[in-house]
């Protein structure tokens, strides 16, 4: 039998107090927390960015969905390579080459004279948010693995700067935009490079690292491409339409390439992601919350978005400043579940709790009209779901790397993000295929008023309603395979505590 297979679960294996408490901790975590932010703010302030772009570079409109789907397709595909390779080749090291390699490429975006340097910029971005993310996340886990209490605390923090780094992009993206440059929403991340590389350099501790193997190329291969698969049909259905062969094609080979990389997985030696990883009932529910969780938060985000500009009529500063209560509310809930919560209780109560409150939220927005005020329709529904954001992030992330042994912390780590990146690819897309079928139904079912503004306001708000409606029941399923999948009880630190863990 392959040793991954029969080998005991990581639960049971990884020692979380395995050395000398690591100084300067706090101060990694802020490291940590910068490039995290950079990482995350990146997904949404290129959003508020494209227009201005567009206009300034002079690229047809449908170029726009490629200057996201490039970005998308490299860093969704080598996530779990990145992850793996920050094992075996130092999580320190693959975070600076990460935080360095990002920052060139936002320079060489910025200073874009036409779409193909964009392109080649969004893609090189992505490629090293791919190590990056991962490298981070599990730099986290091991710097805080030895006091439930402490690193319940820091994975708040850090599941906080998650929740709300998307609502920081909008905000500082029309800032940049209106006040200097399009550019500015790429030439921001050198700043924030520069520091976090700084600092990463100083503060942050790398582990021991496993002796090196023969490298898992059949599985590397086949999950690169199969991700690309998923990524890119998913990403282009809205532009292709579900019936269209690229869309179809690219899923189902998706998927397929998926489902072989789990049996190469099975029969190599030594597998890139090793599926004792996974297959631990409580990072399993840590992962499959996250997926699910993602799929319904990008309704916030996107449609959201859409209403307050083209319903409200906000300027893309003024849309920013909106979402701003929805970041305290983020950073409250998973300030306080992280650290006061979380080490009591363990992720079970507060994830369901999270995703019940993310719901409500949903279920709010299914109120907004024309004639809705901001204050009324939408305050009250951002901060609701900001706090079930903050209830989930900080503690999912927590136990999607709780016990696992240091040696596959990156791995583990990666697949935090992998799940958040197809959760969000496939809430995209399904949305925005529902959205735009409903608003087509609605004006045919209108013919003689089709054309008038109001008639297609309503076409729209019909669209955005049911959107709204389905990420409040994706947000319950999730609540209730997270009471379902999760143990109860506080994660597991000690190493008594390990081996009773299952």
């Amino acid at each position: 039998m392959n040793p991954d297979t029969s080998a005991p679960s990581s639960t049971e294996a990884a020692p979380q107090k395995d050395g000398p408490r690591i100084p300067n901790r706090w101060m990694a975590l802020v490291v940590l927390g910068l490039a995290q932010l950079m990482d995350i703010l990146d997904s949404t302030i290129v959003n508020i960015a494209l227009p201005s772009a567009q206009q300034d570079l002079g690229f047809p409109a449908d170029y726009r969905q490629w200057v996201l789907t490039g970005y998308a397709l490299a860093f969704g595909s080598l996530l779990l390579l990145g992850g793996r390779l920050s094992d075996f080749f130092g999580r320190k090291r693959l975070f600076l080459i990460g935080v360095g390699g990002f920052a060139v490429a936002s320079a060489f975006g910025g200073a874009a004279v036409d779409f193909s340097m964009l392109l080649i910029a969004r893609i090189g971005q992505g490629a090293f948010a791919a190590m990056l993310a991962p490298a981070a996340l599990s730099l986290l886990s091991v710097t805080f693995a030895d006091d439930a209490k402490e690193r319940g605390r820091a994975f708040g923090i850090f599941g906080a700067i998650s929740g709300a780094g998307g609502a920081v992009g909008l905000l500082l993206g029309g800032v940049l935009t209106q006040s200097l440059s399009w550019r500015w929403c790429l030439y921001v991340n050198l700043i924030i490079a520069a520091v976090a590389f700084i600092g990463g350099i100083v503060f942050l501790r790398d582990g021991d690292r496993p002796e090196r193997t023969k490298p898992d190329i059949a599985g590397t291969v086949t999950v690169v491409l199969g991700l690309v698969g998923l990524v890119y049909g998913l990403g282009t259905a809205e532009t292709h339409g579900w019936n269209d062969f690229r869309t179809i094609g690219s899923v189902l080979a998706g998927v397929a390439l998926v489902a072989a990389f789990v049996l190469i997985e099975l029969r190599t030696e030594h597998p890139l992601l090793p599926l004792r990883v996974i297959l631990d009932r409580v990072r399993g529910a840590a992962y499959l919350s996250l997926g699910i969780s993602g799929i319904g938060m990008f309704a916030v985000f996107l449609f959201l978005t859409y209403y307050l500009e083209n319903m409200l009529g906000f300027s893309p500063l003024l849309t920013g400043v909106a979402f701003l209560p929805m970041i305290v509310s983020v950073m409250v809930g998973a300030v306080f579940s992280g650290a006061v919560l979380l080490p009591r209780t363990g992720p079970r109560p507060l994830v369901p709790i999270g995703c019940v409150l993310a719901a409500i939220g949903m279920a709010i927005l299914t109120g907004i009209h024309t004639d809705s005020s901001y204050a009324g329709a939408v305050l009250p529904a951002l901060l609701v779901t900001g706090v079930g954001f903050g209830l989930i992030f900080g503690p999912v992330q927590n136990a999607a790397t709780s016990g696992v042994h240091p040696h596959d912390a990156g791995v583990a780590a990666a697949l935090v993000t992998t799940a958040q990146q197809i959760g969000g690819s496939l809430g995209t897309a399904v949305f925005s295929s529902l959205a735009t079928t409903v608003i087509a139904n609605y004006l045919a079912d209108h013919p003689t008023t089709a054309a008038q503004p109001a008639t297609l306001a309503e076409a729209t708000l019909a669209g955005y309603h049911l959107v709204f409606w389905i990420a409040a029941g994706v947000f319950l399923c999730a609540a209730a395979l997270a009471a379902l999948l999760f143990r109860s009880g506080p994660l597991p630190l000690s190493d008594s505590e390990l081996a009773t863990a299952h």
